[in-house]
């Protein structure tokens, strides 16, 4: 279909009220043109779609073609390819214009960074509009979706805004930082990561990565959430924010059990200790004074949590933006755990694809976020009829796509669980092996816990010794 004059004057009467620089659009056009040499600062950065003007995207398509099949281009290349195709019937005014124009080869990069930014602006005022036609048809069910996926489409339009990055790095970039992780790792700092302050998980991991999906797995009651709460308070400690998804349990709940876990620290300091089995009753002075000291620590720490049941990963993702745009330092996220979170409404697959997109999707969102996120996951009923029933990948629910996604995969064992008098009579109630089944950029192998069930804490076997 060819464009007319009329058209064009047609479009251009529409141009004010929309996001676009057509000077700018004719200065980088006719540079081109005129200097074919400079054609590779534009070939990197721009598409024909960053082009407001219908006639100067089909002239950039034709500039771009001619590069990649010839090398080189001309006035006279640029107007024969065009002309054979018959797409304008102004052709030769609108390049005639173009190319008399007066810009310099110094206005070419400035003119890109133009048109980059008014793409950038119509792809959000496209996005408001979605977003717009979305509430007026009712397409959501819920203020949660609709939220969601206002989001969503907000971040795709403003990515838009900056130019896009190089996709190769440097070699020596590289090694370079591969040779200041050597030299960290030769004067004994190991923990280039996340630290969760257990040295002996510090130690294995050299921290949790950042953008690092890394699964915590175990059968009910072994105490993963009270890992996993453990590693958000010792984070937060820290004064990193951390942000958890509990979808099981409420916030008050999770609150008791990170009280409790503090409460440790008055462990043996004589016979009114509170413990998870009295926290709830009368408490004398000193336990509530105990009590009170450790709220007033619990104040400072920046967690928040999502106690929501039934969500799905575009509302956490959602919810997760939306906390990294209000602290920009978040560190870690936790998600407990991958079998209570809700499909998509309109998935049709097995439940198999279903997990494996919703994994897929989590570990995304740390690459996105550039964080570590910790996602609980339960067993399935396979470990009981083994006779060695330390966990194994197979044990993971649909492990296939779990295993595929994950970065680090880490399993909890108590012999106490499954066998508590023999646990009793070796003088190892509580200890917990932590298996890393998975390490994408570290060893496979396990380290030991304690695990204090009367505080829902995990320490290092050393302090259980000094205890």
């Amino acid at each position: 279909m060819s464009i007319t004059a009329r058209e064009r004057e047609t479009q251009e009467s529409r141009l004010p009220f929309i996001p676009m620089d057509l000077d700018a659009e004719r200065r980088v056009l006719g540079i081109l043109i005129k200097h074919s040499g400079k054609i590779d600062l534009a070939v990197d950065k721009l598409q024909p779609h960053h082009f407001y003007d219908r006639i100067h995207r089909m002239i950039y398509q034709a500039i771009l073609d001619l590069y990649h099949s010839k090398g080189r281009i001309s006035y006279t290349q640029v107007y024969g390819k065009l002309r054979k195709e018959q797409q304008i019937d102004t052709l030769e005014e609108v390049l005639v214009a173009i190319t008399e124009s007066f810009a310099s080869q110094a206005e070419l990069e400035p003119s890109i960074e133009v048109l980059l930014e008014k793409n950038g602006k119509r792809q959000i005022l496209q996005a408001a509009q979605q977003i717009e036609q979305m509430i007026l048809l009712e397409k959501e069910d819920s203020i949660e979706a609709y939220q969601a996926k206002a989001q969503e489409l907000m971040f795709a339009a403003t990515n838009a805004v900056t130019s896009p990055e190089d996709d190769a790095k440097d070699l020596l970039a590289i090694l370079n930082k591969c040779y200041i992780n050597l030299l960290q790792r030769r004067e004994g700092k190991t923990s280039h990561g996340l630290s969760v302050r257990y040295p002996s998980i510090d130690s294995f991991t050299t921290g949790f990565k950042n953008k690092d999906l890394i699964i915590l797995a175990a059968r009910p009651s072994m105490g993963k959430t009270s890992l996993a709460l453990n590693f958000a308070m010792n984070v937060g400690k820290r004064n990193i924010p951390v942000l958890i998804f509990s979808l099981e349990m409420d916030d008050e709940q999770i609150g008791d059990r990170l009280v409790l876990s503090e409460l440790f620290r008055f462990k043996g300091q004589g016979p009114e200790e509170v413990t998870s089995f009295d926290y709830s009753t009368r408490m004398t002075d000193t336990q509530f004074a105990a009590t009170q000291s450790v709220f007033n620590d619990l104040y400072k720490l920046p967690i928040q949590v999502v106690d929501k049941r039934g969500l799905t990963v575009a509302e956490i993702r959602a919810k997760a933006r939306k906390a990294k745009a209000e602290q920009p330092d978040l560190g870690l996220i936790i998600v407990d755990y991958l079998q209570l979170l809700k499909p998509p409404p309109e998935s049709r697959k097995n439940w198999a694809l279903v997990v494996g997109d919703m994994v897929r999707e989590l570990r995304d969102l740390a690459g996105e976020l550039n964080l570590p996120l910790i996602l609980l996951s339960q067993l399935n009923r396979g470990v009981e009829s083994r006779d060695d029933k330390r966990p194994m990948m197979s044990d993971l629910r649909d492990s296939g796509n779990i295993e595929e996604f994950a970065d680090v995969i880490m399993f909890l064992y108590r012999e106490d669980y499954y066998y508590p008098e023999q646990a009793a009579e070796k003088g190892i109630t509580g200890e917990t092996e932590i298996i890393f089944a998975k390490q994408r950029k570290g060893p496979t192998g396990k380290v030991r816990l304690m695990y204090q069930k009367e505080y829902t804490r995990f320490v290092e076997e050393t302090i259980r010794e000094e205890a």
